[in-house]
């Protein structure tokens, strides 16, 4: 009976120190490109740089 006790207050505190971790990450990041977008982004890129890419 106390080994249940044990396993579930080592669960509990699992829990809270994980839901802490993931509440103190920012949500202002952007998200990964996707791989087929890699040819969009540089055009972007380089627009915004006012250079023409060379192929």
């Amino acid at each position: 009976m106390i080994r249940l006790l044990i396993v579930g207050l080592f669960a509990y505190a699992t829990y809270r120190f994980t839901r802490k971790v993931i509440d103190e990450v920012p949500d202002d990041f952007d998200p990964l490109p996707m791989p087929g977008d890699e040819r969009r982004a540089l055009r972007r890129q380089s627009a915004a740089m006012g250079v023409e890419p060379r192929r």
